[in-house]
């Protein structure tokens, strides 16, 4: 684990190779978990909002979750967090056969939202976690992302590169830029420190 300002980052988070494939995941990050998205208090604002913007696009299920009781939910982890219908869907999900997409991130895309979508959302698999005065970064090792790290190891890509624009959404450009700098001089120290010794001639 290493420090960029007061951000703790594990090396999960450095060293994963991530590219999602929905496709092959169907979306699951949206049906599956024992709680909806977590969100920020500043978030609620927000994503209700959005709601207008994408309340025609919702399933009549998630839409009567919302009626009766809103676009947030206290739960045993988060203060916050979006609810679930009772299939444990996100009340934001939608779906094309199998496949699950977020109606935020699909109205943000066609430019009828400012909104992209909740911000764990938008970072996972990594989640933010509060440890004392530090946020620390970590990645959910979970099966559904199994198709995801197979194509990461195939591509290259790793998941600091893969989610930039929300770790910059979370922390900005310039913490980014630091953050990308160290992750890359302490890689190729590994890497040196790695690399067998010269046989001498």
């Amino acid at each position: 684990m290493f420090a960029v300002d007061d951000i703790l980052i594990s090396d999960a988070v450095l060293d994963a190779p991530f590219v999602c494939v929905l496709g092959a995941c169907h979306g699951a990050c949206c049906v599956q978990g024992d709680a909806g998205a977590p969100l920020r208090a500043d978030e609620v604002p927000a994503l209700e909002a959005a709601l207008p913007d994408v309340w025609d696009d919702l399933r009549p299920d998630a839409q009567a979750v919302i009626k009766e009781q809103g676009v947030w939910e206290a739960t045993p982890y988060d203060d916050h967090a979006v609810p679930c219908t009772d299939d444990g869907a996100c009340v934001f999900a939608t779906f094309d056969g199998p496949v699950a997409t977020c109606a935020l991130h699909r109205a943000h895309q066609e430019g009828r939202t400012d909104f992209i979508k909740p911000l764990s959302c938008h970072l996972f698999p990594i989640r933010i976690e509060q440890v004392g005065p530090h946020e620390v970064l970590n990645v959910q090792h979970l099966s559904i992302c199994a198709p995801a790290r197979a194509e990461g190891q195939r591509t290259g890509a790793q998941l600091a590169d893969v989610l930039r624009a929300p770790l910059i959404r979370a922390y900005g450009a310039d913490w980014y830029d630091a953050f990308h700098d160290a992750w890359t001089a302490r890689r190729q120290a590994d890497s040196s420190s790695s690399r067998a010794p010269e046989t001498p001639c």
